[in-house]
Order: structure tokens, then sequence, then C-alpha cells
């Protein structure tokens, strides 16, 4: 009787002449770019340093793409803009130490928004290890640690042949839902090591998928089916694992109104008759999902900002299906299903019945009604003339990505992403300076769209290392820059708060001039011909520059 574990596919005879005699000259960052091409990468990000030349000098014999940043935290931000993309693991390659730390709040980003990263950072010689104090450039005591909090998983390397597997490893681990960062560690001599070792050929890190339990689908199906005022919400998970489709199916075959998270933007169509948009700051929408009798919850772990601040207190059953394990019931007590949100969405259409309710679009229109009456009250028209703006300018499918500041808070609750995956911020960790550099990784995983960037002057100053970048790679983003003289939210916050402000206020550079000294297109524009402006940067190939003197404000919080 054969099994399946004693099948071992024997190497052709090509196979052996190549094992018996590989190129010379290699060494133990070829490992790393032969393992990571064999994955089927064919992009990495990162900035070159001293323990890390073994990895960059390898990029020059491999097939490779490498895409330099300035910055290393602006790296992690365009490999996490690059998996959310792609789907696939972003390879980002650091140096040790103040290089190495530098990418922890990219990291935390990618963490908190299920992004894809495969972080390989370079460590001090193997020596040096142990937590002595032998004063080696860059050294910490335990750089690992530094990451362990971040990432989903560490993986260290002290051999050169334990690169492969550590690589492998990782990656597996980066696309096992929920996605996300992870970091692989190797030390400076092991990758300036000579390596006789074959060259790395295809490599199998197949991620397992989260199936859901059939009991829980089974009670999830009756309650919805029985539902009489069924409800859900459609958070990121339902973007990261491609299942809108899914979603549309059941809320359509249940009669049930859909919200969708900010991290969920376009995960259901924005003006279809059961969409309650995204209006989830808003008391309207609140205590409409608090009404609901059966509430489920796709790919959220329903946190501070998709519960209205805390302030949401569902009176029905709470269904919650979530890649997370740790997020199952961690806010709401809930039937919590540990699944992909794809494989448990196709399992409910699989054993939901129909449920027709015509009341349901009037109930979605009245509550809508309702959040566009408050909203019209406050005297907010230059701002949702903005907002319009950029939505007309932006074709249907050019991805966006936004970074901490006005304009993009009354995005996450305004703006029609049109479809999935192309509405991205910053909103999982809350960190400036993601928007720009995140929207180059975009345009290096997809070069065939336009790419929105969405910064205040204050985040911007974060970035404008990164016009260099744009430039130099000639990727085609329009940065649109708010400029209002300082940290507007914060601005705000201070002022309700305190009634006075600490350390808002900038000076700031002539960002249009600024731009043009990198040879980077640029123009000032005004609220009105925002529209024109921005389309036009947008049609014209390469990096451009769209300045916005604008003083904007929020719209009154409604969970205070």
């Amino acid at each position: 009787m054969t099994h399946d574990h004693d099948l071992v596919l024997r190497p052709t005879a090509a196979q052996t002449e190549a094992a018996l005699n590989p190129p010379p000259g290699r060494i133990g960052g070829d490992l790393v770019v032969e393992t990571l091409a064999g994955l089927g990468a064919t992009t990495v990000f990162g900035l070159p340093g001293q323990h890390a030349l073994g990895m960059f000098d390898a990029l020059r014999r491999s097939s490779l793409r490498y895409v330099g940043l300035r910055v290393e935290n602006n790296a992690g931000f365009a490999a996490d803009a690059y998996g959310r993309i792609t789907g696939e693991a972003a390879p980002l390659l650091l140096s040790t130490g103040p290089g190495a730390l530098m990418s922890l709040a990219a990291l935390q980003e990618a963490a908190a928004a299920s992004a894809p990263v495969l972080a390989i950072g370079s460590q001090i010689p193997e020596a040096g290890l142990g937590g002595g104090r032998h004063g080696y450039l860059h050294e910490l005591r335990d750089q690992q640690a530094s990451f362990r909090d971040v990432v989903k998983s560490v993986h260290l390397v002290r051999t050169p042949s334990q690169i492969p597997s550590a690589i492998a490893a990782a990656w597996e681990s980066a696309l096992t839902a929920p996605h996300g960062p992870v970091w692989v560690e190797i030390p400076q001599d092991v990758l300036l090591a000579e390596t006789i070792l074959p060259v790395v050929t295809a490599i199998d890190a197949t991620p397992e998928e989260a199936a859901p339990r059939p009991e829980l689908t089974a009670l999830a199906a009756h309650l919805l089916t029985n539902a009489e005022r069924p409800a859900i919400i459609a958070g990121g998970g339902v973007v990261r694992s491609d299942a809108s489709g899914k979603l549309r199916q059941l809320a359509e075959r249940l009669s049930a109104p859909v919200v969708t998270t900010f991290g969920g933007k376009g995960a259901f169509p924005w003006n279809h008759p059961l969409s309650l948009q995204s209006w989830l700051e808003d008391r309207h929408t609140t205590d409409f999902l608090e009404d609901a009798d059966v509430l489920l919850v796709v790919g959220s772990g329903l946190g501070e900002m998709s519960s209205n601040y805390r302030t949401f207190a569902p009176r029905g059953r709470v269904i919650q299906i979530e890649a997370d394990s740790g997020k199952l019931e961690s806010n709401y007590p809930a039937l919590g299903i540990h699944a992909d949100a794809r494989l448990a969405l196709q399992a409910l259409l699989e054993t939901v019945g129909p449920r027709e309710d015509p009341t349901a679009p009037e109930r979605v229109a009245a509550v809508l009604g309702k959040v566009g009456e408050r909203i019209d009250a406050q005297g907010l028209d230059l701002e949702q003339r903005v907002v319009a703006a950029v939505r007309e300018a932006l074709p249907a499918r050019a991805p966006s990505f936004w970074d901490m500041t006005i304009l993009s808070y009354w995005a996450w609750s305004a703006f029609d992403a049109r479809h999935p995956n192309t509405m991205h911020s910053a909103q999982g960790a809350g960190g400036l300076g993601y928007a720009f550099p995140a929207a180059l990784g975009a345009a290096v995983a997809d070069p065939s769209q336009p790419v929105l960037a969405v910064s205040g002057d204050g985040g911007a100053m974060y970035s404008i290392a990164e016009l260099a970048t744009a430039r130099q790679y000639g990727l085609d983003v329009t940065w649109l820059i708010v400029d209002d003289g300082g940290y507007g939210i914060l601005r705000e916050y201070m002022t309700d708060a305190f009634g006075a402000t600490t350390g808002t206020e900038l000076t700031r550079p002539d960002f249009v001039a600024l731009a043009e000294s990198f040879a980077v297109p640029a123009v000032r524009t005004t609220p009105e011909t925002l529209a024109a402006d921005l389309a036009k940067s947008l049609a014209t190939p390469g990096p451009s520059v769209v300045v916005l003197p604008a003083l904007l404000r929020m719209f009154e919080p409604t969970h205070l």
C-alpha cells in the first residue's frame, strides 16, 4: 500500500546536473533571492544597509525587480500596498538596527490591515548574538523582540541551509488568513558566506484556508433565514478574501441591509437598495444596527471606529465571521465562526433559505435620508464639494490611498469606492505618512491604472523624500495635498477639548515649487477647479502633485 507521504519526486537529469554544478560566486544572499523567486515573488522593496549588502548584491544575479525608497518606513508602506493590491506577499529588504526599526510603524499598519508583507532584515554577525554588548555597528540586544509584538511570526536564520525553509515558512505565514507582516532575520556573515548549495528552484509554501465548522454554519443560516430584521456589517476581511460578490448574493437572498466598515470600503455596491453605505460614525446608522434581531458581522472585529467609538450596543443575536481567531467575541458576545470570509459566505449561501422583505430598501433609504439631513444642517458644503470633486476626477477602478487627514475622515464615511480593493487608508494603526509611499507601491503592483494619494500638509512632510522615488521609477501617482497649515484634525480635537491648541501649527514649504524641484509637475488648485485639475493630473502619465489650500472641518460626532 502506498501513502501520499511515501511519494518522493525524483529529480530529472537536468536538475541533478544543476545541483552538482551550481554557478560559482554565490553567497547566502543568493539563497534569499532564489527562494523569493521560487515562491513566485517578482518585486522586492527596501533600502540597502551595510549588514544587508549580501542580499542586495544577489539582486544583480536575479530576475527580481527592486524598488528602492528613501526611508525604510515608506518602503514598508509601499510593500503593504503592493500586498493589498496583488494579494501576494510583498518582500521588504531591510538592514540591521536603525534601518529595521524604522519600518515598525509600517509593519504595524500592515498587521492592523492584514496586508501580507515579508520583511527580511539583516543582523549583526552571528558571533555578536546572544545578548552581550560587543559593540557592533547597529547592535541591539534582542532585535527580534522589537518585531515580535508587531508581526504575525518571527523566523530566525543562523546558517545558509536554513534560509530557504525560513523564508518559505514566513511566506506561508504572511499569506495564511488573516494575512499580515512577518519578520525573517539573517546575520550579516550568513548573507555573505559563500555557498555550494544548489540553486533554489520552485519551493512549496501553500497556506491552508480556514474553513467554517458546519455546525456553526448551520446555526448561523437558521438564525438568518428566520430573522425579522437581519443586517450585515462587512469589514476588510470581505475585501481581503475577494468575497464581495458572495456578500452581495447573500444580502439579496436575505433582504438584509449592509453597512461597510472603513476598512471594508467597496465590499458592497454604494448605491445598492440595501446599502447603508459607510456612515458608521452616525447615530442613525448605529440605531438601525442595534435594532437588528440578527446581525451578521463579516471580516471585522468591531473595533473602536466600527462600533461608533464603543457606543454601539447590539440588542439582537450577533454572528461574527472572522479569520483572526483573536478577534472572535473580543468586543461583543457572538456566535463566533473562525473562518475565511469567502469560505464562510459560500457555506451560508449553500445553507440559508430565501427571505423576502420589501420594506428593507425603504428602511435603508430612511436612515440615509436622516444621515444626509444631519450633515446638511451643519453647513459643510465645502467639504462635501471636495469629496465629490475627488470622486468625479478619479477613474472608477483607479486605487486611492488616504493619509490620516480630515478629507480622509470624510472619505471613510462619504466616499463611494465603487469597486472592492480600490480604497485604502492608514486607519488600521492610524500612523501618518502612509498615503504617498503606499500609492507608489500600488503603482508598481498595477501600472495599468493611475493611482491617487491624499495627504494633509502635516502628513505629506513624512513622505516628501519619496518624490524622488516617484520620479526615478516614473510611477503614475497623483498626490493631492490638502494644505491647511497644520495638523488639522488635531487642531479640531484640541480646540474642542481644551479651547486652545499646542503643537498643531506648522511652517511648511511651497509644495508646488518643492515638487517641481524633483521634476514632478505640480499645480495649485481651488475647490472650484479641483475636479478638473485632478482629472488632468490623473490622465497624465507619471507622478504629479495637486495642492489644495483649504481649511476643512469635520462633521459633528454622535458618540460624545
